[in-house]
């Protein structure tokens, strides 16, 4: 229980100033008077208060502004208001601002048939109004809840007002049906914000709100709301299975956004700070686009959203899209690293937008028996790390630990090979977002996606024939699946080494071969008949080489490496590697050319 603070500036209605001090309390109880009498309630003898009691009737209007009820007092009050019919307590115009409250407060199944005015009112206890009625309006604005706050079921039939409202345990609203602008706009919430299966038929306005636990809209529906939030959330915001029936912008701050089966009626833009985004199974009707807020989000009035319970890192993480029917979705600048999307419908349709993050290959050398082997640098699907962690025999990491770099990362099933995805479909994975990329003109980008298709076609046993998987281990190793330069320029160089050292060994001759012309003059004069020769050419029996031979060697290596022939004489072996060089060179030059253009081009 806390105890008010004494107030310095006296209410706006006559006060019973009970208990005054002018050194402690100048104002003493801001209780109102009592009509006829001095005092508020609380102070009122007790044969003034038995009378005012017993005249009143079910549907009265009543005004205990200020006025501090013990759980005694309030359930006289109530059992003095209390229906025959229904057996629960009728309000007219209920009017408790300011009001007191000491112990818990039970307003359980009341009718307030006019306007009920809590706003600025203190509950030192729990406070329930659990399926109450409210006709009119229902002001809580900077009411403090010291206990925990129960409204569950509730009908408000006109606007519910909670702006700046403290709930210091919390409060529920499950079930509760807001008919007008349900407004917490400013409001705080030290525990849980609880609005399971609510019913938002006007605007919810969640303006600036803080929520330092969970933030939990499960099944929750949402008519014609045009907004949620900003809201910041220590926790994390459940709207799992609820219902988005207008065009909606969503404006988050939290360490967990969780859209699990959330339908989406209408186009919708969740702008998100800091958190892991769950869409699995989703229903999208129209086009959702989930974007990482690159600033602190600002209310209504210019003020920036205070952040300071959220201490995860300043990214947005998309944990799945599993059965979401990705035709509809745009992601914008998020960290797709752990990113679930097998199961996607249309995935060749997504847009990935900005900067946007796929974990990477691990870094560093390894080891695979006793070759050392590196991995390529790309961008990789989730299911492909899980895929080759759980094949690898990868030990599982520590709970709570951050992937290492130099590892695969484990999937949530991991090692079990039955629930973890194989390569063939992890191929059909990287095929369609590379038709997605292609189709958006980002070929750079469709290329990390052509590359871990290629490997796992290369992988599959099962699905892919066995020469298919040879000539893609013999595209792989030569030229990265057409995409890693590098490596087709290093086999070009090593190529065009070897011509040329086979060349100067054994197919540039000694020397050029000289025509010889030989010829029979007849004895008794006449035509001289020459027949010209030329002599075959022949390997050096030593110093073959030489910085001469070299540059033949080279001039024949360099025409071949663009298809065409030297003119220089060869021998027999000679002439066999340079017509090999004229196939395999300029196939390697192209590869080379093919990875580069597929890099650049946009």
């Amino acid at each position: 229980m806390s105890t008010p603070l004494p107030l310095t500036e006296a209410p706006s209605w006559p006060h019973c100033a009970y208990g005054a001090d002018p050194a402690t309390d100048p104002v003493g109880c801001p209780g109102i008077h009592v009509p006829g009498h001095t005092a508020c309630l609380a102070h009122l003898a007790d044969t003034d208060r038995t009378t005012y009691l017993t005249g009143l009737a079910p549907g009265a209007d009543i005004d205990h502004r200020g006025t501090s009820f013990t759980e005694d007092l309030l359930n006289q009050l109530l059992a003095a208001l209390r229906d025959p019919t229904t057996q629960h307590p009728h309000f007219g115009d209920a009017r408790f601002g300011g009001a007191r409250f000491s112990d818990h407060a039970d307003f359980g199944w009341a009718q307030f048939s006019r306007d009920a005015e809590f706003g600025e009112a203190q509950f030192s206890y729990g406070a329930s109004f659990d399926w109450a009625q409210f006709s009119y309006s229902a002001a809580f604005g900077r009411a403090q809840f010291s206990g925990e706050a129960w409204f569950i079921g509730v009908q408000f039939s006109r606007d519910a007002l909670f702006n700046e409202a403290q709930f210091s345990y919390g409060a529920q609203f499950e079930r509760s049906q807001f008919t007008g602008v349900a407004q917490f706009d400013r409001s705080q919430f030290t525990g849980d914000a609880g609005f399971s299966e609510a019913q938002f038929s006007g605007e919810a306005r969640f303006n600036g709100t803080q929520v330092s636990g969970d933030a939990v809209f499960i099944g929750a529906q949402f008519s014609t709301s045009a907004r949620l939030g900003p809201l910041a959330c220590a926790g994390m915001v459940m709207l799992a299975s609820a219902v988005f029936g207008a065009p909606v912008t969503l404006e988050i701050a939290a360490s967990a956004v969780s859209c699990v089966r959330t339908r989406w009626e209408s186009t919708a833009t969740v702008r998100v700070r800091r958190a892991e985004v769950e869409l699995g199974y989703a229903v999208l009707v129209a086009p959702v686009a989930v974007a990482a807020y690159p600033a602190p989000f600002t209310t209504d009035n210019g003020d920036i959203v205070d952040e300071s319970l959220l201490t995860g890192p300043d990214r947005v993480r998309v944990r799945s899209v599993q059965g979401v029917d990705a035709a509809h979705l745009v992601l914008t600048d998020t960290d797709l690293s752990d990113c679930l999307v097998s199961g996607a419908f249309h995935l060749d349709q997504i847009r990935m937008e900005g900067r946007t993050t796929l974990a990477p290959a691990p870094t560093g050398w390894h080891r695979k028996g006793i070759i050392p082997i590196r991995w390529t640098r790309r961008r990789t699907l989730a299911e492909e790390h899980h895929w080759r962690a759980q094949s690898a025999g990868q030990p599982p990491a520590p709970a709570g630990a951050p992937p290492e770099s130099r590892r695969w990362r484990i999937g949530p099933h991991h090692p079990d090979p039955a629930r973890t995805p194989n390569p063939d479909d992890v191929a059909a994975l990287y095929r369609q977002l590379r038709k997605a990329f292609e189709d958006g003109k980002n070929e750079p980008g469709a290329a990390d996606f052509y590359y871990g298709e290629c490997e796992m076609r290369r992988h599959d046993h099962t699905g892919t024939p066995r020469t298919e998987r040879h000539l893609l281990w013999a595209y792989w190793l030569l030229s990265g699946y057409g995409l890693r330069a590098s490596r087709a320029l290093a086999w070009l160089a090593a190529a065009m080494l070897t011509t040329i050292l086979l060349l100067m060994a054994f197919g540039l001759p000694a020397s050029s071969p000289k025509q010889e012309a030989t010829g029979t003059v007849p004895a008794g004069g006449g035509t001289v008949t020459f027949t010209i020769d030329k002599q075959d050419p022949k390997n050096p029996v030593k110093d073959r080489f030489t910085t001469k031979r070299f540059d033949k060697a080279l001039s024949v290596t360099l025409n071949s490496v663009v298809f065409r022939s030297s003119g220089q004489d060869l021998t027999t072996t000679g002439t066999y590697i340079e017509m090999t060089s004229r196939i395999l060179e300029p196939a390697l030059l192209a590869l080379a050319v093919l990875a580069i253009r597929g890099r650049i081009k946009r």
